[in-house]
């Protein structure tokens, strides 16, 4: 009997577009042990209408869960919290926080430190780790992981590493 680990990521609009960026968000719905889900602060700040209407289908395609802030104690965080870092950021880590999920966000600096303070050191989980994860699934080449990089970095997520194979290897 398998005793496979299942992890909940609360998903940030940072990952979430970098993901749309490359038409690549269906891989968070692949990938083996992980469910991904979306505060609603999170999805009110994907503006762009393609893209918006990219997470809806992905909601209403039962695949993307929304989750809402409800718990006096995750909105009391929260509400701290947004002095800090922006509304999604703050409700991935209330959310976080709350249901001992994990995170992915490409933030770092004070969110990073608010996220491993409050939810722990190693629970955050960025873009690369995405594609890291897709790859080591089989659900994704290197060659196409490095074509989508060449992209991101045209769009200004840049990454320190020449190849996935670098990251994978």
């Amino acid at each position: 009997m398998s005793t496979s680990l299942h992890r909940v990521v609360v998903a940030d609009a940072n990952v979430l577009i970098n993901l749309m960026h490359v038409s690549r968000l269906r891989l968070l719905a692949k990938i083996p042990n992980y469910e991904f889900v979306v505060p609603e602060h999170v999805r009110e700040e994907i503006a762009i209408a393609e893209q918006r209407s990219a997470l809806d289908k992905a909601i209403a395609d039962g695949w993307m869960k929304v989750e809402v802030l409800d718990d006096m104690g995750a909105i009391s965080m929260f509400t701290e919290l947004i002095t800090h870092v922006g509304r999604g950021e703050a409700a991935c880590i209330a959310i976080a926080a709350k249901e001992n999920w994990h995170i992915a966000s490409d933030e770092k600096k004070r969110f990073l430190r608010e996220a491993e303070a409050r939810v722990g050191v190693g629970r955050v989980i960025t873009t690369v780790d995405v594609f890291v994860l897709a790859i080591k699934a089989g659900l994704l080449t290197i060659e196409d992981a490095d074509a989508d990089k060449r992209t991101l970095e045209s769009k200004k997520f840049k990454m320190p590493f020449v190849s996935f194979r670098e990251r994978v290897e």
